[in-house]
């Protein structure tokens, strides 16, 4: 039932409105005579608080609010995969050709196409029992996405009514379930509040890695297919960079990618690069599994809020079909941001640094809407969702509120470091102060899918790298001469580790994606340079002999190699390093 009350103020995106009585929390509004969407964010007996996610100027007391009676929702349904949406799931492809290059305010369009045809094949009939989850038809939606057209949620029941085989609209009927005495008729689309999260049976640990084809995070602090992860750096570290890495190549069936409040150019960067990428298991273009939220930083800050919630439901709705979902959300640091605008307006008690006290419950409500679950439905199926959430710590300071709440909840660590920056060190991710609690349950899945030596090998290469902090520690105090050979061994062999293994070039052709067999076998011959190089030089051998060897570039050059001439290209590698320190072992001239 619509109502409608009169603004009473305005504070930017803040309005508060009178004669509001019967209004619900998180109701969605129509404010002004343009129709501004807004959000009830507090009620105090009939004045309402709204918070409006447009731009208010000109808005002035005195004109209506008028109600919908429904919560914030988005529309799930076959047409989202591929859609590039703003912080409230307006279709900005759609606005663009409506009104141009930008938005104005009070502008809508529909969600999802509503003339676009979708073939529909029943897998059930008339005198089936259904619950919420269960899965009516599939739909093909893209090449790449079959989009299970489910029962809501909230419906169970019998079907009395479905209709046959043919092509319908996300609008059309295509079954009618009776629930309770009423037939409740079910579409290709349902919609769900956004703050709401979507029901499961249960939450499952998850011992399957998101492989995301970025070395230092595979090899070192893995993320597991539900998982969380976070990924705080200054500015200048890649954190939108890292972010486009783990969209493009991060092993999840579905991705989407929140661009909450970052800089115009960087979405723009996005938006153009996403489509002409590959997928590169398929061959099939990036966007036909990947769904876009664009809210940048010149858009209004309320819809910034919200943009987030926009993008898990969306992300809850293709788990429940059973796939592996990725969001990236970036970044939280200006959805924080956000919050703390908002609560200020609201004259709200501020808390650390101006953010409200209710910030590290709103993060936590965010992340642990990831996971791995056995979704709703009568046949037994799991899907997850896996968020990585970049924070944008000011001055690159991680003891700030967002740093240190988002730390206390994720259970990844991707730490960039501002020095290997600034050293051109790229992904930038400190391999000291990162870490990842998801190792030990997935050590199985490395040793049985990839190789047996893999946990050996990372415990290897990550002790080289602590001891060649160590020694960097002591060469700063009193010089390199105080090292001995065998001390100069392990920095020279950390410096591959770090040069040709750690960095990777997120641009290049090759070394943008790295599967994992490639990344086992380039630090396996590393550390195999390593250990020969030392048995050298205890043997009497001299080290610079040995830093002279042409194998050392062909060892740094693996990284470039295409996958059809790798695995060929390796062991040539490995049979050159055997033949270069056999003749330095007796005493010929490599």
């Amino acid at each position: 039932m619509q109502s409608v009350g009169v603004i009473k103020s305005v504070a930017g995106p803040v309005v508060v409105a009178k004669n509001m009585f019967g209004t619900q929390m998180y109701e969605v509004v129509k404010v002004g005579e343009t129709g501004l969407i807004g959000e009830v964010i507090r009620i105090q007996g009939d004045k309402a608080t709204v918070q409006v996610y447009e731009e208010t100027q000109g808005i002035k007391p005195g004109e209506k609010v008028e109600r919908t009676g429904k919560p914030l929702s988005v529309e799930l349904g076959p047409g989202i995969i591929g859609q590039i949406y703003d912080g409230i799931q307006r279709p900005l492809p759609i606005l663009r050709e409506k009104i141009g290059s930008f938005i104005q305010r009070g502008v809508s369009a529909a969600s999802i196409d509503r003339d676009k045809k979708w073939h529909f094949k029943p897998k059930v009939k008339v005198g089936d029992k259904v619950v919420g989850g269960d899965i009516l038809s599939e739909v093909p939606e893209t090449i790449m996405v079959t989009h299970r057209i489910m029962v809501p949620p909230d419906v169970s029941g019998v079907i009395k009514e479905v209709v046959g085989e043919g092509d319908y609209t996300v609008e059309d009927e295509v079954a009618k379930v009776r629930m309770n005495g009423s037939l409740v008729p079910v579409r290709l689309m349902q919609t769900w509040p956004v703050r709401k999260p979507r029901p499961f049976k249960t939450k499952a640990s998850s011992s399957t890695p998101l492989i995301t084809g970025q070395r230092i995070i595979d090899f070192f602090f893995p993320v597991a297919k539900g998982g969380t992860a976070a990924i705080p750096g200054g500015f200048g570290t890649g954190k939108t960079i890292m972010q486009h890495q783990l969209s493009r190549w991060a092993d999840a069936e579905i991705i989407v990618y929140v661009g909450c409040g970052e800089r115009g150019n960087e979405m723009t960067e996005v938006l153009e690069s996403f489509p002409k990428l590959k997928d590169p298991r398929t061959g099939h273009p990036l966007m036909t599994r990947t769904i876009l939220v664009a809210n940048t930083s010149n858009m209004p800050i309320a819809a910034r809020e919200a943009s987030v919630y926009t993008g898990i439901t969306m992300a809850e709705y293709f788990r429940d079909m059973g796939y592996n979902v990725a969001l990236m959300a970036d970044s939280t640091s200006r959805w924080a941001e956000a919050l703390r605008e908002i609560s200020g307006r609201l004259e709200e008690m501020p808390g650390e640094e101006g953010y409200p006290a209710y910030l590290a419950s709103r993060l936590a409500e965010f992340y642990e809407r990831a996971g791995r679950m056995e979704v709703i439905g009568s046949d037994r199926r799991f899907g997850s969702i896996s968020v990585v959430g970049a924070v944008s710590p000011t001055g690159a300071d991680f003891s700030e509120p967002v740093t240190q709440n988002t730390l206390r909840i994720v259970k990844v660590f991707w730490a960039l470091d501002t020095e290997l920056a600034e050293r051109r060190h790229f992904p930038a991710i400190n391999w000291l102060t990162s870490y990842s609690l998801y190792q030990d349950s997935l050590e199985d899945w490395f040793k049985s899918e990839v190789n047996e030596e893999w946990v050996k090998l990372r415990q290897e290469a990550m002790y080289l790298l602590q001891r060649d902090e160590e020694l960097r520690e002591i060469v700063m105090l009193v010089g390199p001469d105080a090292l001995s050979e065998g001390q100069r061994v392990i920095l020279e062999a950390a410096k591959m580790v770090k040069e040709d293994f750690l960095m990777q070039h997120a641009l290049h052709a090759v070394d943008s994606y790295c599967s994992p067999t490639k990344t086992l076998t380039m630090i396996r011959l590393i550390m195999k340079f390593y250990s020969r190089m030392r048995a050298a030089v205890e043997s009497g051998a001299m080290l610079s002999k040995i830093l002279e060897m042409p194998v050392r570039e062909d060892i740094a050059r693996l990284k470039i190699q295409p996958p059809d001439v790798f695995e060929k290209t390796a062991e040539e590698v490995d049979r050159k390093m055997d033949l270069h320190f056999d003749q330095l072992a007796a005493g010929e001239k490599v």
